[in-house]
């Protein structure tokens, strides 16, 4: 018998009142998932995480032995902690044509649209199917969707193309920015203050990396290359954490930061990093060396995502201009797991309602016109799956 029917605005309330901030389980919002598609006949599977206390969810409406359009959207969200929201960020409040809450933009109102209109998928018997993907742990590195992709890689039928509905205002996005996040350990020798000398400053040591690494930005921003489709156009440059020392009378032994870059498609990933590294051992390590042997200097990858970059005239790329009605595309500079699924050579648009403007922070929203664009863009991805 069919389960119960949802309206959009229904599912993004139950959605948003799942609290799957990256550091929580996601495994109560995917149970909710997998049950409301089974009360419709829908077979769904999970991909957990090693501990078993995530999950990614993958499902297919349609004729099971042909690849169609994949959908997807990850169930985490960013923390709300020290943010000033003017109401429960787990609750929707509904307010001047606006859904506020955290993941109303980014990005749980692709994720319940499509599945309130899971029954009327199921009505048009599509003949070419439509697949869901909802995974985990994408805000700290599109983490969850590698196992995910990895299992897809080994299916004779997977996905022809994808769609994420990462928040773009419903306009086709064809590329956005690849990242890079490493974490170097400077190892020093510890000595009294009074004799400098006799030590190792690991935390100066540490100081002419992250200023090496402000140089490399500010060169990026002045000389590019330039992709004016992004902003910035340019590749960043980005030093977040840095922790070391223990007292000031003390030289310090160890100190660690954390480092990351956004590049453009012109700028190559491993030369940007090499160039971090070869500075650090021509220009640093031998006055280092010089002192201690048993000094040293490490970079540790933390996460890697390359960008997506899809050519404006493939077919995948007109048929999100169709079904959205917009005469023009779009880059953006935010991370997203488009390009994991393009590197798997299923190619990939990122197309959905919200703005990135409002997302991660207090008072997050989506308007409810937006909500209604996805849902006009939904029913005219029916048509054409129905064909």
């Amino acid at each position: 018998m069919p389960g119960a029917a949802l309206s959009s605005l229904e599912m993004i309330r139950r959605l948003v009142g799942f609290d799957t901030t990256s550091r929580e389980s996601n495994l109560a919002l995917i149970g909710f998932v997998q049950d409301y598609l089974d009360g419709w006949g829908i077979a769904s599977e999970l991909v957990f995480d090693g501990e078993r206390r995530k999950a990614n969810l993958y499902a297919t409406i349609g004729p099971a032995d042909r690849s169609g359009i994949l959908l997807s959207g990850h169930t985490d969200v960013v923390p709300v902690d020290g943010q000033a929201w003017d109401s429960d960020p787990f609750a929707i409040a509904e307010k001047e044509g606006c859904l506020f809450g955290r993941g109303t933009s980014d990005m749980k109102s692709f994720i319940a649209v499509s599945l309130a209109l899971v029954p009327e998928f199921l009505e048009r018997h599509l003949k070419t199917p439509v697949h869901l993907a909802f995974t985990y742990d994408e805000e700290v590195g599109c983490i969850g969707v590698r196992g995910l992709i990895a299992e897809l890689k080994t299916r004779p039928v997977r996905p022809s193309a994808c769609i994420v509905g990462e928040p773009t205002l419903m306009r086709p996005v064809v590329a956005h920015k690849g990242k890079r996040s490493l974490r170097c350990r400077v190892h020093g020798l510890e000595s009294h203050s009074a004799l400098a000398h006799e030590g190792v400053n690991a935390v100066e040591a540490a100081a002419e990396i992250v200023a090496f690494l402000k140089s490399m930005a500010r060169r990026k921003r002045d000389q590019g290359p330039f992709d004016h489709g992004f902003s910035p156009p340019y590749t960043t440059v980005h030093t977040g954490v840095i922790q070391g020392g223990t007292a000031l009378n003390i030289v310090p032994r160890d100190c660690s930061f954390d480092f990351e870059f956004r590049n453009i498609p012109q700028d190559d990933q491993e030369q940007l990093v090499s160039e971090v590294r070869r500075y650090a051992e021509t220009m640093l390590l031998p006055e280092m060396h010089a002192v201690s042997r048993a000094t040293g200097i490490q970079f540790e990858e933390m996460n890697a995502v390359d960008g997506l970059d899809i050519a404006p005239d493939h077919p995948l790329v007109q048929l999100t201009q169709t079904l959205t009605g917009a005469n023009s595309v779009g880059k953006v500079s935010f991370c997203a797991e488009a390009g994991l699924y393009q590197d798997a050579e299923i190619p990939t648009v990122i197309c959905g309602p919200g703005s990135i403007d409002v997302a991660h922070k207090a008072n997050e929203y989506v308007a409810l016109d937006q909500v209604r664009r996805c849902e006009a863009f939904m029913h005219r991805l029916m048509d054409h799956l129905a064909r």
